[in-house]
């Protein structure tokens, strides 16, 4: 079955596009149990640790809500069999009212990789694909993996990088020898400038490098920011003055789900000083514009331009020789 969004715009008051899907329908978990616990006691998640798809659609489904979910292919880095992509857009399609499938495919298998990702797009219908550089275990602009961001490119999906800190490993001896240097958003700068056709977004606050995603938000019209991971009330402030003003059509509601409600991130969210009418651009309506699911509205010609601009054909850039790290 191929995922076709039956999403009502109008209907759902939030769009999280940040949802793990840690367990499938046979009880296999996305990570080894020394990571889940580990994961576990750094988020202090009391709820539902494992929940399926079909929980996961009737949980958004009650508070009115789509949810983009995924998992994490990180078997070459971790050793440990990812859960499959593939199932997780089929049965996302058993619930296109209320989720979106991304996909997620190991950077490191490089070829293999790309046919992946085409198949995910073209056979599943995926939106969009997950990649944790950290958790994965790759350097996202190393000139290696440029095939793979330019076949996303080409394939019109958005890609969404975990940035900053991770609770994964945390608290373990070396982190689990899982490297923080490789989510560092600076990297991503060089992504998104030398794929300026492939919409990216910079997930979670990029804490120790907050400044750096808002700059790069601020100066590249391909590249967006989720708030996820991070319960609202432990915002940089710098963040919530950008995501309150300039950088109001850039920034999306995500909650990290199942280790932070989007109960609590809601709750939360509502005591900043945000405006009220910024509200919904961040809860849903930037969202729903990036995925492809409602068009820039007519009374916001500066983002309607941004977007004209990112979907221009530009030249390819000559790939620039490098290493990886």
């Amino acid at each position: 079955m191929t995922y076709t969004s039956r999403i009502d715009p109008d209907a759902i008051v939030a769009l999280d596009v940040h949802t793990h899907i840690e367990a499938d329908h046979h009880g296999r978990l996305s990570l080894d149990a020394e990571l889940m616990e580990a994961s576990a006691k750094y988020f202090k998640a009391g709820q539902d640790r494992t929940p399926t798809i079909d929980r996961v659609a009737a949980y958004y489904r009650e508070r009115n809500m789509a949810a983009v979910v995924f998992t994490v292919d990180a078997s070459t880095e971790l050793g440990h069999p990812a859960l499959s992509s593939e199932e997780i857009a089929r049965q996302a399609a058993e619930h296109a009212d209320v989720l979106i499938p991304f996909g997620s495919v190991d950077p490191r298998r490089g070829e293999e990789a790309i046919v992946q990702a085409r198949r995910l797009v073209q056979d599943f219908g995926v939106l969009g694909f997950k990649f944790h550089p950290s958790l994965q275990g790759f350097t996202p602009n190393d000139p290696v993996h440029y095939p793979l961001w330019q076949a996303l490119e080409e394939l019109g999906s958005v890609a969404l990088f975990h940035t900053g800190q991770s609770g994964i490993g945390a608290g373990l001896p070396g982190g689990r020898g899982i490297k923080l240097r490789y989510s560092d958003p600076m990297l991503l700068d060089d992504v998104a400038a030398d794929f300026p056709g492939l919409t990216m977004i910079l997930a979670h606050p990029s804490v120790p490098w907050v400044d750096a995603s808002i700059s790069i938000a601020g100066h590249k019209s391909n590249v967006y920011l989720d708030l996820s991971g991070w319960s609202p009330r432990y915002f940089p402030p710098q963040l919530v003055r950008q995501a309150a003003g300039p950088l109001r059509h850039k920034v999306l509601f995500g909650s990290d789900y199942p280790v932070l409600t989007p109960d609590r991130w809601m709750a939360d969210f509502a005591a900043l000083d945000v405006r009220e009418e910024v509200k919904p651009l961040i809860y849903k309506e930037n969202a729903l514009r990036v995925l492809g699911l409602r068009q820039p509205p007519r009374t916001c010609p500066e983002q309607a331009r941004q977007d004209t601009a990112q979907r221009r054909t530009v030249p390819r850039r000559a790939q620039k020789e490098g290493t990886s790290q």
